[in-house]
Order: structure tokens, then sequence, then C-alpha cells
């Protein structure tokens, strides 16, 4: 497929350190993306971090839930990923910042980026004996740690980040909108969602819910709906997801 997608403002409201991949995706395809980040994540250091990456060697898989669980818990870490403890990320995205960052071993789904997805690989279904880390920030959904726990393992998480919202000035996200240079939204979660709405304000919000949201997970869609968003497409996994909606929404003859 070939990208179309001139003269199309998007707004992207991914943390900045994580969204210059996809603004210079949007740029080959002709958009107009417009940086607005909506999440903020903050490194989470304690003692008992510490101490789980202390006895890193003697896990048997290490689960990453996203690639800022990669970028926070390797830089936590602090030294070379062992050989022998295998990786798993959640998704094509999370797989790929492990390889970056020199991961040789890494189980991924290769369809959909979601705990759905990873707990169904062939390599996750015996896991009795097995000793799991899950590498994530604080909060977020228990599946995996549940599930694999009733499989027999025995679960660990290393909290290496958590998310807020960031101190963010709205008047350029209210200029843009005011003068109409958007028209597209793209949320990577809910929570970035929220926060995005709460630093609008009232009249941004207003403006924001009659734009087409693009979000890469139904999950993420559904949140938007119901929060106002008259349009809210959910589209495949990840960047090449969101991409591939923004261009089939906005195709031209």
């Amino acid at each position: 497929m070939t990208l179309r997608l001139s003269g199309v403002g998007v707004l992207v409201t991914r943390p900045r350190g994580q969204s210059a991949g996809l603004m210079r995706r949007l740029v080959e395809a002709g958009a107009r993306p417009f940086s607005f980040p909506a999440l903020a994540i903050f490194p989470v250091t304690t003692t008992e971090l510490r101490a789980i990456f202390a006895d890193l060697d003697g896990f048997d898989l290490a689960i990453f839930v996203s690639p800022t669980a990669v970028e926070q818990g390797l830089a936590a870490l602090g030294r070379t990923w062992p050989a022998a403890v295998a990786a798993a990320g959640i998704g094509a995205g999370t797989a790929q910042a492990l390889f970056r960052a020199g991961v040789a071993r890494v189980i991924a789904p290769p369809t959909g980026a979601d705990s759905e997805h990873l707990l169904a690989l062939p390599d996750l279904q015996h896991m009795t004996g097995k000793r799991v880390l899950i590498v994530r920030g604080e909060g977020g959904r228990e599946l995996i740690a549940e599930a694999l726990a009733a499989r027999g393992a025995e679960i660990k998480h290393a909290v290496c980040y958590r998310r807020g919202r960031p101190d963010a000035d709205p008047a350029p996200l209210h200029a843009a909108l005011a003068t109409g240079e958007l028209q597209a939204v793209t949320i990577l979660s809910s929570e970035t969602l929220d926060h995005l709405l709460v630093l609008a304000g009232p009249s941004g919000r207003n403006a924001l819910l009659a734009l087409p949201l693009f979000a890469p997970h139904p999950r993420v869609a559904a949140h938007a709906r119901s929060l106002g968003f008259v349009e809210a497409i959910a589209t495949g996994p990840g960047e090449d997801g969101l991409l591939a909606g923004l261009v089939e929404y906005f195709a031209h003859d």
C-alpha cells in the first residue's frame, strides 16, 4: 500500500522520546504531524527493584510489557542482558526494542500486541517450575501474571517506571485546533487519552471529540467512544497499524 496522507494534520500524543519514529513516518507519508505529548514517563528505582535485577540470572524468562519497559528496565539493570535468560515482548514493537538493545533470545507473538496474543504462544503454555519476571510500570493489567501463575510459574514484578500527566502548556494545541490544523488524533493507551482531555480543557476537549481518533487496540478505541468520540477507529497493532488505518481513512482517488 502506498502511503497517501498528503496534508493531513495528525496529532501525536506519545512521550517525546518515543515519538520520533512515528513522526518521521508520518512526514514520509505526506502528513503534517503535530506533537503534543500527553503522557510522561518517570523512572522508578527502589531497593526491591535492585534486588530483583541482581537475581536476574535466576529467572527462566523476562516479559517486557512495552517498549517503555525495555528502555526503563534495561536502564535500571545497568549491565548487559544475560544470554541465558530468554526475553519476551508483548508485541512487535517491544520485540524490536529488545533486539535493538542487544537481547538475542526474544519471544513475541507474530500478530497482535496484547497480553492475550502473548499468552497464546506455545513457549508459554507449560510453565510449571519456571521463574518469570514481568518488567513493567506501576499499575496495569494483571492478566499475564495471573495466567502464568495458573500454569505453574513463579512470578515476580520489576516495576521500573510510572506513568503520569505531563506539565504541558495546552496553548499550542488550542491554536492548532482553532485554526483547523488537525484532522486526526492518534492514541496508544487509554491513560494517554484521559490525560490529553484533561490537558486540553473544556474547549479543547470539545474540538478533539469532533475529530476521528485512531488507536491500535480495540480496548482503547472503545474507551474513546465511551468518552464521547464520535469516530474511534481500532487499527492494526503498533505504528504499522496506525499508519495503515490513517491511510485507509484518508485515501483519495
